[in-house]
């Protein structure tokens, strides 16, 4: 989505109490404020709420520094946004030639106390709906699979499994009426589900081909059900992905004595997979014509602005929001989703070079996700 000279991509995180969701968010922007961070990368991530920013990065020090996690959050349904803001200003002329400034990240935490217990009431079921609804812009969401919890259930990991996704599915299911009363079907909905095994350092020997294996093995058929249930929710289920889609997530490395925030395992790919997942998706679904009009209309609105920046060609110009970029050709928008290996770091050294480091940016996105999958902490839905 598309807001003045900022594009904004939304995430939604779900899990159980416990998961490691406070854990997850404060190494997340920690991690950002380092010096090492702010060397190797082209733009600066600055939360937009300095509140905020204060409280996570004190959570991230506390690891760091004195060997102490966060206090856990108990039905604290909060937002955070974060501003990646490219470092070195743009010429006038570059400035004008490009169709934005900015990516801002908005990170919806869901309480995982709201799928594990019944409504305590009228109020509380209305903020249930009303906090579900705030996260309605998002186009990823992860799911949460507790590494702990699947030790603690060692040999019977199912038991722990169906219980997360039974619970997920029935709360979703709960909100279903409330949420179709006004409009019906949804439109705008997170269409992309990643299945996220948090706290993967407890579980070194699981790659995440291990691990998507004990999920498709094991809970199948209860992934497939829980999809039926986010697709009752939309408008053209087709363009929907439920269990396609893996990942590791280690905040750090716990030792009885000390928090090594420095050893993370993909922490660092949030970024890159909440600006480029939904860019790959999207071109997909509608390659296939896989969703409605309206449906892919409403998904296309970034296509052509990533497009356009990771081959660095844009058309037409003029008019302020959403017009600095017209649609791209289906050509030029097949150019580069196939970036890929040498030609994509071709690319990359071709926009640092020349000092366009907003495609700088997003191509080393690209190159992330593609590292990632090569050392297996990613898997990205081959459909």
């Amino acid at each position: 989505m598309q807001r003045g000279r900022i594009l904004e991509q939304q995430i939604a995180v779900f899990g159980e109490s416990g998961s490691g969701k406070t854990v997850l968010l404060s190494s997340f922007y920690g991690a950002t404020q380092e010096p090492a961070f702010s060397k190797r990368n082209l733009f600066n991530v600055v939360a937009d709420d300095i509140g905020q920013g204060t409280r996570l990065h004190r959570n991230y020090l506390g690891m760091r520094d004195s060997a102490t996690p966060p206090q856990q959050t108990h039905f604290a349904a909060t937002s955070y946004s974060f501003s990646l803001k490219l470092k070195e200003p743009p010429s006038r002329k570059e400035r004008k030639a490009r169709p934005f400034d900015a990516l801002r990240l908005t990170w919806h935490d869901y309480p995982g106390e709201w799928f594990e217990q019944s409504v305590s009431g009228p109020e509380e079921a209305r903020r249930r709906v009303e906090t579900f609804r705030s996260l309605l812009g998002s186009d990823v969401a992860f799911l949460l699979v507790d590494a702990q919890k699947l030790l603690d259930n060692a040999g019977q990991e199912e038991r722990y499994l169906k219980s997360l996704l039974s619970n997920f599915r029935n709360g979703i299911l709960s909100l279903r009426d409330d949420l179709l009363r006004e409009q019906g079907p949804l439109i705008d909905f997170p269409r992309i589900w990643v299945m996220g095994l948090s706290k993967a350092d407890l579980l070194p020997d699981t790659d995440v081909y291990a691990f998507r294996d004990m999920l498709i093995a094991k809970v199948g058929d209860e992934i497939g059900a829980l999809r039926e249930a986010i697709g009752s929710l939309i408008q053209g289920d087709q363009a929907l992905s439920v269990g396609e889609d893996f990942m590791l997530l280690s905040s750090a490395r716990f030792d009885p004595h000390e928090i090594v925030v420095t050893e993370r395992v993909g922490v660092e790919l949030i970024l890159p997979i909440s600006a480029m997942l939904p860019f790959e998706r999207h071109v997909s679904w509608a390659r296939k014509k896989e969703a409605p009009g309206k449906v892919l209309e409403h998904l296309n609105t970034g296509v052509s602005l990533v497009a356009g920046t990771l081959i660095g060609r844009f058309i037409g110009r003029g008019g302020p929001v959403g017009l600095l970029v017209k649609l791209l050709s289906a050509d030029m928008i097949d150019e580069s989703t196939r970036l890929a290996g040498d030609a994509l770091r071709k690319a990359n050294a071709e926009a640092r070079a020349k000092h366009e480091n907003l495609r700088a940016t997003l191509t080393r996105f690209k190159l992330d996700l593609d590292e990632a999958e090569a050392a297996h902490v990613l898997i990205r839905s081959r459909r």
